[in-house]
């Protein structure tokens, strides 16, 4: 069995959608926006902005903007395969691998992050935030695509409460 740490957390789900369909979902600005945040735009290493429905590629640099906070995560595509993976920077120095595997009945994506600092800022911020929020929203995706509902809070600004983003479920 490998040996939970602070450093890095895997998360799983079974999805009932195509591998096309979830790679359009993490891979294009049209399909990230349309289950998990509020604006993205994607630059390629030329520096010309990529296209709403033009997939991400190795060394673009991403800007995204979520509902309910107004902060900025700004990054890098490290890997960006166009079929079942791809792998950014996040949270600083952390990296994102996002995989895709065909079960036939539905696809398992496994998100893991990674290079995670252990000082006990980091464990609470990244680890525990960053954690239950990729569980948040793994779930958003299922219920959006198997669905066709939302589940993240659009309605009600949560934007002025300080600790809304460790005490609402759905933000």
């Amino acid at each position: 069995m490998k040996t939970l740490s602070f450093d890095s957390f895997t998360k799983k789900i079974h999805i009932k959608a195509s591998m096309q369909k979830l790679y359009w979902c993490w891979g294009t600005e049209e399909g990230i926006t349309s289950w998990f945040l509020r604006g993205a735009d994607y630059t390629s290493a030329n520096g010309n902005r990529r296209g709403a429905e033009e997939n991400i590629q190795d060394g673009d640099s991403y800007s995204w903007r979520w509902h309910n906070w107004d902060g900025e995560e700004k990054g890098k595509v490290l890997e960006a395969n166009g079929t079942d993976r791809v792998v950014f920077s996040f949270a600083g120095d952390c990296t994102v691998t996002v995989t895709l595997e065909d079960k036939k009945e539905a696809v398992l994506l496994t998100l893991t992050q990674a290079n995670i600092p252990t000082d006990d800022d980091n464990k609470l911020k990244i680890f525990y935030g960053c954690s239950n929020g990729w569980t948040f929203w793994m779930a958003n995706l299922k219920a959006y695509l198997e669905h066709g509902i939302m589940l993240n809070e659009t309605e009600f600004d949560l934007s002025g409460i300080e600790l809304a983003g460790y005490e609402f479920v759905n933000m």
